[in-house]
């Protein structure tokens, strides 16, 4: 992109500070149209005569900086007068907070200096043009906002005047324009907003705000109060067995507000960050306890403008608040990237979170632009021998740090099932939008994965000797270890497997020759059947099974089905959980599906429902049965991988599936059961809105289902050839 513009920054007001940029400008004749492009080395607010310029928060949101810096596009034409001015605040914002955890890279992207680039392009109506652009005649002062960071919050002066200080130049730097991209990914905005619903006095006297649901956002408050009143509020997602304030699972980071009033009535909210919480802590607070108005509090949900296409119903209500949680944990993660978690000190791109959940994201809202944006970021961070990050953007290892060596760097990437992120993500957008563009972006970093395995391996056409992850958090793992009991070699290898057979299909769909990895991917299945005779645990089962490597499936499965009767309850992690009501399900056990998705004990779903959860947990006993943790440093509320249980019920319970990539065909066949009375779900495709709902009534269960194109039915055994068009079929 081409620029006038100079980078400028203001680092005699401190790195903490969030300087406030200005620049005056007239214009003196008719302006047919105006538009500002910026872009900032952190995070922007932006403002043209008082007024935002666009309702877009936390620009110009995460990439890889390295590599990618998306630049934004505004009409301003609307905002112009005769006397102007332009007013931008940046934060640190991704860019230069404390994210990480290697000292060395930390403390370099804490020093890295926060900048603006600013150029506004205006055209009158006689046809000529003006620019006016960032340069040495913007000028500076300290604006009311004392510090913002990710992870530890903001702090703000509403007693301050900045006008009160004399402005000076702002300093330019030389950064460079060759990283710079068009806006690529969804704007970041301001969604739901939800009240206070009580005040709570915790046992230990501490004053709390209950939103009754978990947001990742900020919260505006109204208050009255005198000038030099202070207040400071606390986030936090759960409360403690005795009814206290809780939040040490969010480690470091400190999640705080802190204003100082001035006087008379006043509304505020943060800015240029975000916090993940259901609960506020009033640590200082200019009103008593029995004064304060929970409506005067409202949590704003901040997350991509993803419009919402999936809809799932039941007749029971802790079902439906399953359903809900999962929506809510989107939400909640998917703020431009989507990450694990919003609250801690962590809140990144993991590529293992991305790929299990990839499929149900991609029905409960659109994430076509979504996903392409940050597959994009996927591949400007491969590794050179086409490894991939555990995070993405990658901020565990910094390849521009000549202090980093290079095996250090190496070892902050690819683990099966997370690296897979790479070729499972692509192949779901495309089947589930029909873009080829994505497969045709993204193949060179498929086929990087891929030939990386196979440059890694031990054993030729297996995956053995890596580092991975296993079966995150798998309930059979040994005493001590976060990873279940699932061989890694065997996990490792069965992606192999499957990404190789994904690169395959998208090859074809690309009309590229493959055929390389098509002579290749036999012999992966006879190394795979030959080096694993015998399978272990039910992630082992439900892999081996979903991924088409069971000599004989129907053992496979009857295997796994009495594995998880002899069991009473999964015992599977991030790997086998997504998958595990499939493998069940679609081997004839779907009355043992029903009973994982409907069990309330611990593991379950619903323990967590039960426990009051408004999104889904990183463990299945985030808060034990006695009402203890399960730890302080990893135990996140809101964490959506164990929602992909959602595609299940999309695609096996209702029975919605295609037939074609982005539903061009449609097949729906409903599996229910006794234990629902009734259940439905819908998806707003790229072809159309396909819903199925079934019921059970007296004369039989009846089936409504709506296709928006031609497809097929399947009701009690029998398949129906469909046209476009809404059918009722009473069953058995």
């Amino acid at each position: 992109m081409e620029f006038t513009a100079k980078w400028i920054s203001a680092p005699f007001l401190g790195p903490d500070a969030v300087p406030r940029y200005e620049k005056a400008f007239a214009v003196e004749k008719p302006v047919k149209e105006a538009r500002l492009y910026c872009t900032a080395l952190g995070v922007y607010r932006l403002l043209l005569n008082d007024a935002p310029v666009s309702s877009y928060v936390l620009a110009p949101g995460w990439t890889v900086y390295r590599d990618r810096l998306q630049v934004q596009c505004y009409d301003v034409t609307a905002l112009l007068k005769k006397e102007n001015r332009l007013t931008a605040l940046v934060g640190r914002g991704w860019y230069s907070s404390r994210l990480g955890w290697i000292d060395k890279i930390v403390e370099e992207r804490r020093n890295a200096p926060k900048g603006l680039l600013l150029e506004l392009k205006l055209t009158y109506e006689d046809g000529s043009e003006e620019v006016i652009a960032s340069d040495e005649s913007f000028l500076v002062r300290p604006s009311n906002i004392l510090f913002s960071e990710i992870y530890d919050g903001e702090k703000f002066d509403a007693s301050f005047d900045p006008e009160t200080v004399s402005p000076v130049p702002a300093v330019c730097f030389d950064y460079g324009y060759e990283t710079l991209i068009p806006q690529e990914g969804e704007e970041i905005r301001e969604q739901e907003r939800i009240s206070g619903k009580k005040i709570i006095v915790t046992p230990a006297g501490e004053v709390l705000i209950d939103f009754e649901q978990e947001v990742t956002g900020y919260t505006e408050f109204t208050v009255d109060a005198h000038e030099g009143d202070r207040i400071v509020i606390r986030h936090g997602e759960v409360l403690d067995k005795y009814g206290n304030f809780y939040n040490d699972n969010y480690r470091s980071a400190k999640a705080e507000i802190s204003y100082i009033c001035r006087e008379g009535k006043q509304t505020w909210h943060p800015t240029l960050t975000f916090f993940g919480f259901r609960y506020l802590k009033l640590e200082s607070w200019p009103e008593a306890a029995d004064r304060i108005d929970p409506a005067a509090f409202t949590a704003i949900a901040v997350y991509s403008a993803i419009r919402r296409t999936g809809q799932v119903e039941s007749s029971d209500p802790k079902l439906n608040r399953l359903f809900e949680n999962v929506f809510w944990g989107q939400r909640g993660n998917f703020l431009d990237v989507p990450t694990d978690c919003p609250q801690r000190d962590e809140r990144l791109g993991w590529t293992g979170d991305a790929e299990v959940f990839c499929k149900t994201a991609s029905y409960n809202f659109d994430v076509r632009r979504f996903f392409k944006k940050w597959l994009h970021d996927v591949k400007a961070d491969q590794f050179p021998d086409g490894g991939i990050p555990h995070v993405v953007p990658d901020i565990l290892s910094d390849r521009d740090l000549s202090e980093i060596e290079t095996d250090a760097v190496k070892s902050q990437g690819n683990s099966a099932a997370w690296g897979d992120a790479a070729v499972i993500c692509p192949w779901q957008i495309y089947e589930t939008y029909a873009d080829v563009s994505v497969l045709a972006d993204q193949f060179d970093s498929m086929k990087g994965w891929v030939d990386y395995i196979g440059s890694a391996t031990k054993d030729p056409y297996l995956w053995t000797g890596g580092t991975h992850f296993g079966d995150w958090l798998g309930l059979d793992a040994p005493q001590g270890s976060y990873k279940g009991s699932s061989r890694e070699d065997l996990i490792a290898s069965a992606y192999y497997a499957y990404s190789t057979s994904l690169l395959i299909k998208a090859g074809k769909v690309l009309g590229k020759d493959v055929s390389a990895y098509e002579e290749r991917y036999p012999k992966i299945v006879a190394a795979y059947r030959k080096a694993f005779p015998e399978l272990r645990t039910q992630t082992e089962h439900v892999v081996t099974l979903m991924f088409g490597l069971a000599e004989d499936p129907a053992k496979t499965a009857a295997d796994l089905a009495a594995m998880v009767e002899r069991d009473g309850s999964m015992k599977t992690g991030f790997v086998g959980t997504p998958l595990i009501l499939y493998a069940l399900s679609d081997y004839g056990r779907a009355d043992l599906a029903y009973d994982l998705l409907l069990r309330e004990e611990y593991p379950s779903w619903l323990y967590a429902v039960n426990r009051g959860a408004t999104t889904i947990w990183e463990h299945w006993d985030g808060i034990m049965e006695n009402g203890d943790f399960w730890s302080r440093d990893m135990n996140s509320f809101n964490h959506y991988s164990y929602g992909a249980v959602l595609s299940w019920v999309y695609e096996r319970a209702a029975g919605i599936t295609p037939l074609m990539p982005g539903f061009r065909r449609i097949r729906i066949a409903p599996v229910p059961t006794d234990r629902l009375t009734s259940l439905s779900a819908a998806i707003d495709t790229v072809s159309g809105r396909v819903s199925s709902r079934w019921t059970h009534t007296e004369k039989g269960t009846v089936y409504e289902l709506t296709l928006p194109v031609s497809g097929e039915a399947v009701i009690d055994g029998v398949t129906y050839t469909l046209e476009a068009g809404s059918y009722r079929f009473v069953g058995r």
